[in-house]
């Protein structure tokens, strides 16, 4: 399905402590992940072991089950690794799992129920995808990096996040100033010389 345009929305800081505070633990395991990823719901629930490594700090998402069809390659920050070590020992086949079974979706009722306590609206957990992309564009990632770190296939929709920071354009803001012109006498010299 295609994604809405207009308002980006995601957590500030405050709002993901308030909500990290209410999830119950499995759900917060997955929104961890998520933000520290940028997965979508389905690729964080249905993630087995074998997609993982560990050592290398690295896991991916086979081409079928890519909203892009093509394979990602997810490296795992602290925060990634952190979470997946806290799950080790609950399931044999699937990283999350709630009561020793696979997990099927992560926005349910317990999600839902979160949010009203901690008294976030109109927040869905697509928009954790979203908070993970503004606070990469926000730290500095360049925009062809966000791309390949969230599998998008064109930079079409990584450009919905470009207008959060303007880090990448301060070395060209001083550009719209006029050239100093030059006394006439100076550029004949200049003309005589070349």
């Amino acid at each position: 399905m295609p994604e809405p345009s207009g308002i980006v929305r995601w957590l500030t800081e405050d709002e993901e402590s308030r909500l990290m505070q209410e999830l119950p633990e499995h759900v917060k395991a997955l929104a961890k992940f998520s933000l520290a990823t940028g997965l979508r719901e389905s690729n964080v629930t249905g993630l087995r072991w074998d997609q993982l490594d560990i050592q290398r700090r690295c896991a991916w998402i086979h081409a079928n089950q890519a909203k892009a069809g093509k394979g990602i390659s997810v490296p795992l920050n602290d925060e990634a690794i952190q979470v997946i070590l806290e799950q080790l020992g609950k399931h044999h086949e699937y990283v999350f799992t709630y009561k020793s079974n696979k997990l099927i979706v992560a926005n349910n009722k317990a999600w839902r129920k979160a949010l009203k306590r901690a008294g976030i609206e109109n927040f869905r957990w697509h928009d954790l995808r979203h908070t993970w992309a503004s606070h990469h564009i926000q730290n500095g990632t360049l925009l062809h990096i966000l791309k390949e770190l969230g599998g998008w296939s064109d930079l079409s929709m990584v450009l919905r996040y470009a207008h959060l920071s303007s880090k990448h354009l301060e070395d060209y803001a001083s550009n719209s100033k006029t050239m100093p012109t030059m006394p006439e006498t100076n550029l004949l010299h200049a003309q005589k010389k070349a």
